[in-house]
């Protein structure tokens, strides 16, 4: 018997040790936690059995209090939210988030706050959808059928409306000696002569394809600087050297005249349900959408306020490519239907 109460001696000093280490570290840590704000972040969506479906939801309602503090905000157009708690938040404290949105059913969530809430984690509202009311007997709901999306494209085109042609002369005597004051040849040997002609394209016009020829005189014994003339320049300066007799040149340079041209492109967007997507690239101008509504073709103009009769519909600008592309997102209004 004796070992038997020797070991339940030592299950109890174990015990005892183990608690009280716990109780230390708790002690530690509440004298190191300090109440704090808290900040919740997340995204707003609809819900769906069909992930495709689950589009985000701007301009919702998002509501944040523990009972003694109270915020308010409302998601982007990509569905996001931030909102932040700025009174201190004890451990064991509830929090409780409530999201709402015209067209769908209100959304409550009840956090619970311990001593190490991970602010970084990320709420995902699904709000569901309320019901869209059947089109009264009667009445079958309207048909939108062959959607297309048309926009404009800006963007510089060049013509080639001729070719520059000049010639200049470099008048010089053969065979006289180069003093040190005088151009001399490549050699230093014989005095040397030099001169230039400028070429001006005109306003709103660039040479391109720059080229210059010796095509009378000694030309073995000239030289010609294109002046590291640009590939798109407005004006260039030809220079030539003859250390010989006097030297014909000739300059060629193609003129390019520079306008903005214009392009109607035509796309078609993503339909899933009653949702409609698709998007336009930067530089695209005087968006619209094109529909047959019961089988009539009209023209709805994609303005600021993105108004349509039988869709409600939202932007949002996003990175593309590095650049900022624009992404629309329309759903259909009640009595109409793809």
């Amino acid at each position: 018997m004796r070992p038997v109460r020797w070991n339940r001696k030592v299950i109890w000093t174990v015990a005892g040790i183990v608690g009280a280490a716990a109780a230390i570290v708790l002690v530690v840590h509440l004298r190191h936690w300090r109440p704090h704000s808290i900040t919740f972040q997340g995204a707003v969506i609809r819900r769906d059995t069909d992930v495709r479906k689950e589009v985000p939801i701007a301009d919702a309602l998002i509501t944040a209090s523990d009972g003694a503090a109270r915020a308010t905000t409302f998601s982007g157009a990509s569905g996001y939210f931030k909102i932040t708690l700025h009174e201190p938040i004890w451990p064991g404290a509830t929090a409780q988030l409530g999201f709402n949105a015209p067209g769908y059913k209100p959304l409550g969530m009840t956090l619970h706050i311990g001593l190490h809430s991970n602010t970084r984690e990320l709420y995902i509202a699904e709000l569901e959808p309320i019901a869209v009311r059947p089109a009264a007997p009667g009445h079958p709901p309207v048909a939108i059928s062959n959607v297309r999306i048309r926009y404009t494209v800006n963007y510089q085109t060049d013509t080639n409306i001729g070719t520059a042609v000049k010639t200049f002369q470099v008048v010089n005597n053969e065979n006289v000696p180069c003093s040190s004051s005088a151009l001399c040849s490549p050699h230093g040997l014989w005095k040397a002569a030099a001169g230039s002609i400028a070429l001006s394209a005109g306003a709103g016009n660039l040479f391109r394809n720059v080229r210059a020829f010796c095509i009378a005189g000694p030309c073995p014994f000239t030289r010609i600087d294109l002046g590291g003339s640009p590939h798109d320049a407005q004006s260039v300066v030809v220079t030539a050297t003859d250390w010989s007799g006097t030297a014909t040149f000739l300059v060629e340079a193609e003129v390019f005249h520079q306008t903005i041209a214009s392009n109607v492109r035509e796309s078609y967007p993503v339909i899933y349900g009653r949702d409609l997507h698709f998007t336009l690239p930067p530089t695209a101008e005087g968006p619209s959408i094109e529909a047959e509504i019961d089988g009539s073709s009209i023209v709805f103009p994609l303005g600021t306020g993105l108004y349509m009769s039988w869709a409600v519909c939202g932007s949002r600008r996003t990175g593309s490519g590095g650049e900022d592309s624009t992404i629309y997102q329309c759903t259909l209004k009640p009595g109409y239907r793809f």
